[in-house]
């Protein structure tokens, strides 16, 4: 009878050992999420900083592209809004707006010998190049992360400690098409 006793409560501490071990591997899979939402969150601000530069600078030089300009800001506040709201599914919409409007903006610079030479052009559009490539390595590390994290809480046995303690299913960030295609120079110079 003593045997069984300890066959019994040796099963079930095994059992409590392997729920202790997914339950921290959980946590550790939701705070990755975290970690890699908050290194994208650093890099849209600092280009959220840099945005208003760049577009003074384009002003000077560009008088009769104001459209392009404003839609660029915009696109930047509605990418700061979402941001500030934690609302990964908006950003990713607000992101396709400002990549293309970027891309706008580049694209109608090349009608600008004078701004394109400008050396303070020059060091924005690198440096908010270099952010933009930044953006995007980090959101594959993001999408990695979330598609970890995902993949995990519906797993058996996973599952089941995953809804005992509510953890949640992340959302991918995902941008439009609109930023899939390519800049319609036609358009622009038309």
């Amino acid at each position: 009878m003593q045997t069984s006793t300890f066959v019994i409560l040796g099963i079930g501490l095994v059992i409590a050992v392997y729920a202790v071990m997914i339950y921290n591997s959980l946590v550790t899979l939701k705070h990755g999420v975290a970690k890699a939402w908050a290194n994208i969150d650093v890099l849209l601000k600092q280009r959220h900083d840099e945005l208003p530069k760049l577009v003074e600078t384009c002003k000077q030089y560009m008088q009769y592209e104001q459209t392009t300009l404003e839609g660029v800001m915009q696109a930047r506040a509605a990418v700061a809004t979402a941001r500030e709201a934690g609302d990964v599914g908006a950003v990713g919409v607000a992101e396709g707006r400002l990549r293309q409007g970027l891309g706008n903006l580049f694209a109608l610079a090349e009608a600008y010998p004078d701004l394109k030479a400008n050396e303070s052009f020059q060091h924005l559009h690198s440096r908010i190049s270099g952010l933009e490539n930044s953006i995007a390595d980090r959101r594959e590390f993001y999408n990695e992360s979330v598609n970890n994290n995902n993949v995990r809480i519906e797993q058996f046995p996973d599952t089941i400690i995953a809804r005992g303690f509510l953890f949640r299913p992340a959302e991918l960030l995902e941008f439009s098409e609109e930023e899939i295609r390519d800049v319609n120079l036609r358009a622009l110079f038309g």
